[in-house]
């Protein structure tokens, strides 16, 4: 190997991390859950999709426990103890990754929804003529 050529470590080593902020944003078809530090770098994520649950499954509360239990194994390694949970959307896996959360040993200092309410927002289309 030339002594030009620096080997770039894609993967950051094990990082302790006592304190972080789990995002789930739970839709009608699919709940995501991202975890980050403090000032909001990913840190882990996972999604019912990306646990192999396809189409109409992905929208059912199982599925998103799997993906909040995947997505939490990893902090648990680094030595995560508190967290936030910053929870989104009207999705039917809302509760049940709340729960997964919960199950998982790590103490939640704060519970915060987040769903966006709009206040009489857009003007809504005109209504069809057939």
């Amino acid at each position: 190997m030339p002594k030009s050529v620096k080997r770039i470590n894609l993967r950051r080593g094990k990082r302790r991390l006592p304190k972080g902020v789990i995002h789930v944003k739970a839709t009608f078809n699919n709940t995501i859950v991202t975890v980050t530090d403090i000032r909001g770098q990913v840190v882990s994520w996972s999604s019912a999709g990306v646990c192999g649950f396809k189409g109409a499954r992905k929208s059912t509360p199982f599925a998103a426990q799997t993906a909040t239990e995947k997505a939490i194994r990893l902090l648990i390694d680094q030595g995560m103890k508190q967290a936030e949970v910053v929870v989104s959307g009207p999705g039917p896996g809302r509760d049940t990754a709340l729960r997964a959360i919960r199950r998982s040993g790590v103490i939640l200092s704060l519970v915060r929804d987040v769903t966006p309410m709009p206040h009489n927002g857009c003007r809504s289309p005109r209504k069809r003529r057939v």
